[in-house]
């Protein structure tokens, strides 16, 4: 996102939020093979521009994604959209008041680049699973009270996982390595010609010490990863350095532009919708679906399901963490049923899930998008149940898989109330599967919880966070007193879906 002054001193923003695979993309300008549609949004405080870049398209030269268990992506393909995202936002757009840029990214991915800044190999990105088992090694062999006190996570398939793959897999690669990186961090070093990262990055790799508040010795050691791999560490919010002159001038941008914001996808969806104390709750049903709870305490849960993560607004003044739950296949599901049905919009097949009142007993699992952490870093593929050739259409199938995927994120809020979180009211924005009022209601009714709906998104939060970390905000607060809340969702009185979610919760345990 990119945030600035006007001359009537409202905010400017705009700018790239740099995802995998969108399951949908409204309010959005995506860049796929080289088509760019630009959609705008405005109200009388700021002026934004929303893009959202989809990777699926481009892969490794070897095709390496039929590897089963397998996602890379090429990090160069990511600049390229972003440049052409820039591009297109300054022919519509008076750039000449931009000041300041702030990055949303897809977490716990590598990059690793040599000493001229090359990347050495393609991303090893979020849901590549050819590391579970080295993470599961390391969780037996290193300090039981480092993994509860320390990284509040067990190595799972995160970045220091992929990294030991790299130098076991792949010596040659390994010995060329000079920094590894975070996709978020990759696109500051472009912008930038700085190679940096932040504390919340490197607690999404398990490579962060919580109870030193620095770079795990531990892991490294373990992993016998180089320690001068990790690269500067800066703060998530603030100045990250300027956007070189060089690409100022291919893009014919004025010198002097900041980053001053930089974060994962999802502290940054839990940003927008201003989570940021603790006790308060933000979800997302883009690509993945996501419950992400804000806490200032260190909470470990020794079979990884849950995750904790360095929040973005954390800070030596105030700790706050994020408690991150994952469902991996929930946009990216949906997109695969439009692909499979033939659909021509989601708008459509949202209206075609009305037009039922029930999926007549097809149940719909979305578990197909690698090792999922909820089962333990499982895999346990998606599954489409209880088919009828003579009762089921199209109009059940799509109901089906709106309902499955609300229930798993309902699934999800079971675990996080018997860790203790108080999950009453959860915020989201006006965007991704949310959009849908079949999965709005499935989700209320099973999880039972008051749904606040925001008008922001992910874009929107990144801008916001690149004006605060500039100054433009004095504080948290002031960043957030314009967002205004669309409506507000009430669990039903009468509990329709009690019954479905339950007996979709007993074919899932035999599934699992």
């Amino acid at each position: 996102m990119i945030a600035g002054r006007t001359q009537e001193d409202r905010v400017l923003s705009g700018g790239a939020d740099i995802h995998d695979m969108s399951g949908r993309a409204q309010h959005a300008l995506e860049v796929r093979l080289g088509r760019v549609v630009v959609l705008e949004k405005q109200d009388f405080h700021a002026v934004s521009f929303f893009a959202r870049i989809g990777c699926i398209c481009k892969l490794a030269k070897n095709n390496s994604f039929k590897k089963k268990g397998w996602a890379e992506q090429d990090p160069n393909y990511w600049w390229q959209c972003i440049e052409k995202c820039l591009i297109t936002l300054k022919n519509r757009n008076n750039f000449d008041l931009v000041k300041s840029i702030g990055i949303s990214y897809q977490m716990h991915g590598l990059v690793a680049i040599n000493n001229k800044g090359e990347p050495l190999i393609p991303s090893i990105i979020w849901c590549d699973s050819r590391a579970v088992e080295i993470g599961k090694n390391a969780e037996k062999e290193i300090n039981k009270d480092i993994i509860e006190k320390h990284i509040l996570n067990s190595p799972g398939n995160f970045t220091a996982s992929k990294i030991k793959w790299v130098m076991e897999n792949d010596p040659e690669t390994y010995s060329e390595i000079y920094k590894v990186m975070l996709p978020g961090d990759y696109i500051v070093y472009k912008l930038t010609g700085k190679i940096s990262t932040t504390s919340s990055g490197l607690s999404e790799g398990t490579l962060w010490d919580f109870h030193t508040n620095s770079i795990s010795k531990e892991v490294l050691d373990h992993y016998n990863i180089n320690p001068n791999f990790i690269p500067e560490i800066v703060d998530s919010i603030g100045n990250q350095g300027d956007v070189t002159d060089e690409i100022c001038k291919k893009l014919d941008f004025k010198k002097g532009i900041k980053i001053s914001y930089r974060t994962g996808d999802q502290p940054n969806n839990a940003f927008s919708l201003n989570v940021l104390n603790p006790g308060e709750i933000a979800a997302t049903a883009g690509t993945s679906a996501v419950i992400y709870s804000v806490t200032d305490k260190n909470i470990y849960d020794p079979n990884n399901r849950i995750n904790t993560f360095l929040h973005c607004n954390s800070n030596s003044l105030k700790s706050r963490n994020g408690l991150l739950l994952c469902i991996n296949g929930s946009g990216i599901a949906f997109s695969w049923i439009k692909s499979l049905l033939k659909e021509s919009s989601y708008k459509e097949m949202d209206l075609k899930a009305e037009k039922v009142s029930s999926s007549e007993g097809v149940k719909f699992y979305s578990f197909g998008n690698g090792a999922e952490r909820l089962f333990e870093n499982r895999k346990i593929d998606s599954h489409l149940i209880g088919l009828d050739f003579n009762v089921h259409s199209n109009e059940h199938i799509i109901r089906a898989t709106l309902e499955g995927i609300a229930f798993s994120l309902s699934y999800g809020i079971e675990l996080l109330r018997r860790f203790g979180v108080d999950v009453n009211t959860v915020r989201v924005g006006n965007a991704n599967l949310f959009l849908s009022k079949v999965f709005r209601e499935a989700f209320v009714s099973s999880s039972k919880v008051k749904l606040q709906l925001y008008d922001t998104n992910g874009s929107e939060g990144a801008a916001r966070g690149a004006a605060l970390g500039y100054g433009f905000y004095k504080d948290e607060k002031e960043a957030f007193q314009k967002l205004k809340m669309i409506s507000e969702i009430n669990p039903s009185k009468e509990d329709f879906y009690a019954e479905e979610y339950r007996n979709w919760k007993n074919i899932l345990n035999k599934l699992n």
